[in-house]
């Protein structure tokens, strides 16, 4: 599956690439420079490619993100410049022949023919009028090419912000069951992904702002490393784990790149578990503890892992009049999670979306239950978070990076 992801991104990444190369010849000061070289012009059109190589060394996806993003909203904009320049030249050339006008038909047709002998002889004289501005080292401006780019520009810069910047998200859920408390305020992270936007120290500062707003319990659904996360700061995020206060602790299901795809980071799947549990985080794999003698915490393996147990074998072994909270790191299991009996069931995974074009094909193909956000079916909630970071990709354009607290209130 990935292999097909990343190539098909490869392919379009390639195709893409040609198709810029074409429109960054267009630009004036490379007219100017190139003159009526032809073979000049394309070479000065690869220097934008150089660039791009360079941060290719740093992160090759995210090159290959802003290369296609930049190629397909430049095709959008030749397309609508043409539309629009076909329509206003169609109702030029309607008014300048006097289509309007109540005259006869053939002296339309020698006005509409005496017009376009015009319009040939303006179009040589401009021509002409260009070939001799190029003679001498002037040129003018591509409308398309420089919109296209500052639009890139802000688009990214503000897609950079959204993923290195963590805000709040707050959700307020109530239940008829006793939960032995007038609120439990739960706090939830997922999809940390340590190392891309932020490092171990990062995580610890975020956590001191979690810590500030006092919950009771503070719950990890998956994708706390991943293949770039190095040995030092998993040791250190673990270590601010091991200090972070409230009540009935830290929970934790894994998610589908906690134990790695590549197997080149420096620390193993045993080493992180060891090292979660040293600090006291309780790793929940198909497993169920209770909070405050009234709350099931029930953390599921991924869905990744072929033999994990269905939620409804495991609700059933549990009392239906206690309040049922379910950790699954993906949102891909709601009608079974329903159908049991859950009453809250928080996931990551899907980055909320991500990018803003990956969030509308990931609705339409029904990639997950959900993508970002609070659903109710029957009596269970959802919740997915957008996450703390990213995987790879260091911008978000359809959504932000945030924490999660949820108020579950006795009503």
């Amino acid at each position: 599956m990935w292999g097909i992801i990343i190539g098909s991104m490869l392919v379009v990444a390639i195709l893409g690439g040609i198709f810029l190369w074409t429109r960054f010849g267009k630009f004036g000061i490379v007219q100017m420079i190139a003159g009526d070289s032809k073979w000049k012009r394309r070479l000065l059109a690869l220097i934008p490619f150089l660039i791009f190589g360079i941060f290719a060394i740093f992160s090759v996806v995210n090159v290959v993100i802003v290369m296609v993003h930049m190629a397909v909203y430049w095709a959008l904009a030749e397309l609508i410049y043409r539309i629009v320049h076909r329509i206003r030249h169609g109702k030029k050339v309607k008014t300048e022949t006097g289509e309007t006008a109540d005259d006869s038909k053939s002296e339309t047709k020698a006005k509409s023919a005496q017009t376009k002998k015009q319009e040939d002889q303006k179009t040589s004289d401009k021509k002409t009028s260009d070939k001799k501005l190029l003679g001498k080292k002037s040129f003018r401006p591509y409308w398309v090419g420089i919109i296209v780019l500052c639009f890139e520009l802000c688009y990214f810069t503000t897609g950079w912000f959204l993923a290195h910047h963590v805000w709040e998200k707050d959700y307020t859920v109530t239940t008829t069951k006793d939960l032995g408390m007038e609120k439990l305020r739960i706090a939830q992270i997922a999809d940390s992904h340590v190392g891309v936007t932020f490092d171990g120290e990062g995580f610890a500062k975020h956590l001191e702002t979690i810590e500030a707003t006092n919950p009771d319990v503070l719950f990890i659904t998956g994708d706390f490393v991943d293949d770039d996360t190095s040995k030092e700061d998993m040791y250190r995020c673990c270590l601010a784990l091991a200090g972070f206060k409230c009540k009935y602790g830290v929970y934790y299901v894994y998610g589908n790149h906690d134990k790695g795809y590549f197997r080149y980071r420096n620390f193993t799947a045993d080493e992180l578990r060891e090292a979660l549990e040293a600090a006291g985080v309780r790793i929940l794999q198909d497993e169920v503890e209770m909070i405050a003698d009234k709350i099931y915490v029930v953390g599921r393996r991924d869905k990744s892992v072929k033999d994990r147990i269905e939620i409804g074998t495991i609700l059933s072994l549990l009392d239906p009049k206690k309040f049922t909270i379910v950790l699954d790191h993906q949102p891909n299991d709601y009608a079974a999670e329903a159908a049991a009996g859950a009453d809250l069931v928080l996931s990551g995974h899907t980055h909320g979306g991500q990018m803003l074009e990956i969030n509308f094909v990931g609705q339409m193909i029904g990639a997950n239950d959900k993508t970002y956000g609070m659903e109710k079916r029957d009596n269970t909630t959802f919740i997915v978070t957008s996450g703390i970071s990213d995987w790879a990709i260091k911008f978000k354009t359809g959504t932000n990076s945030e924490f999660v607290i949820v108020d579950v209130v006795h009503e």
